[in-house]
């Protein structure tokens, strides 16, 4: 079985994506409390549960790690991680963001890929690493890569309703493949399986982008992330007047002081349309004033419940810690099975990989 390592592990939507693609989970680093209770109850259970360190990763040592995690003296195949990205994030303007110190953390990231030194490495961030305002800690990230021995991919951005997701979510991912890895035939990122009706044109092949509404389906009988905000009797009036199945701001007559002055943000208080990929999950899903987050035809916020299905977690995995807790994990996972599409994609060559080196082992014995 190949092993796996998950680093800024949050609430496990990468660590339970590498699980069902038939990783066994070695070691999680995470800081976040109400998220490393999430991950300890979900993902730490059974006989092969992996090591769970908790706190801040910038002041762990990566071969004290890997000694805990792979006492048995097996070796690491895949490691993730996605790095927090405020210091990244598009809603930044001008140069905020760009002496964040939590963009340092994805060179912390790296002290672990050069100690775990596995096979290949996957890195999830959002796309506003792009910019050019960061370019200088991006380019240190390749730099550290090539002198540990990498090769580091392009960054490519992925959006995950083309492979299948239910939501529009575009995100940035790389790629480090251990120098001497066998790679020729791997084709990066993966071609895409779902597309729009234009697309569908010109590749017959590819299927519908998934719509939404299944996620709109009934709760479990006593989830406790079936819940969702609660709101004043004029705000549950404003829903009342907009239209189900996608309707948005002004289609409820309310104005708010500041969209007298600036009529942006025009999904904020939407419904969201059921008969489309959702939109974006971030860390404020569960809030209608943060984007269109409101029920398709219901007057409230969407649930947790209903946030985590977006992100393709299974309705038996729960988040701790409350609502706003539970919004904030699930918007920063990683959908999970856009997590296994794309591990399951990288497997070959990790099996190559492993296979090459015990070969290699066996010929020096």
């Amino acid at each position: 079985m190949l092993n796996c390592v998950d680093l800024f592990a949050g609430a496990g939507g990468f660590s339970l994506g590498a699980r069902n693609a038939g990783f066994r989970l070695r070691l999680a680093i995470e800081n976040n409390l109400h998220a490393i209770s999430t991950y300890r109850n979900n993902l730490c259970v059974g006989d092969d549960a992996p090591l769970l360190l908790e706190g801040d990763i910038s002041l762990m040592s990566p071969s004290e790690a890997r000694a805990k995690a792979f006492a048995d003296g097996d070796q690491c195949d895949l490691l993730l991680g996605g790095p927090p990205c405020q210091g990244f994030s598009t809603h930044r303007i001008n140069d905020a963001g760009v002496a964040d110190k939590r963009n340092d953390l994805i060179h912390t990231y790296f002290d672990f890929v050069r100690e775990f030194s596995p096979s290949v490495f996957l890195m999830e961030n959002v796309p506003g690493m792009l910019w050019s305002r960061h370019a200088a800690s991006l380019d240190r990230f390749y730099l550290e890569g090539a002198l540990a021995g990498y090769e580091v991919q392009d960054p490519i951005v992925i959006d995950a309703r083309d492979y299948g997701i239910h939501q529009r979510r575009k995100r940035v991912f790389i790629i480090g493949l251990r120098r001497g890895v066998a790679a020729t035939d791997l084709v990066w990122p993966p071609p895409v399986t779902h597309g729009s009706a234009t697309a569908r044109k010109r590749t017959p092949t590819l299927l519908p982008w998934s719509d939404c509404s299944s996620v709109f389906a009934e709760a479990p009988a006593g989830d406790p992330n079936d819940v969702h905000m609660k709101h004043s009797d004029l705000l549950i009036e404003a829903f009342r007047k907009t239209p189900a199945n996608g309707g948005s701001r002004k289609d409820s007559g309310r104005t708010l002081k500041c969209h007298e002055e600036h009529d942006g943000h025009k999904d904020v208080y939407g419904r969201i349309d059921p008969r489309q990929p959702g939109p974006t999950m971030t860390t404020a899903c569960i809030n209608p004033s943060k984007g269109r987050f409101v029920h398709p035809e219901l007057h409230h916020g969407i649930t947790a419940r209903q946030a985590a299905r977006m992100q393709t977690f299974p309705d038996d995995y729960v988040f701790s810690g409350g609502l706003m807790a539970a919004g904030q994990q699930v918007g920063n996972a990683v959908p999970v099975n856009l997590a296994r599409h794309l591990i399951l994609h990288l497997t070959p060559v990790m099996v190559a990989a492993r296979n090459a080196l015990q070969a290699q082992k066996r010929r020096a014995a």
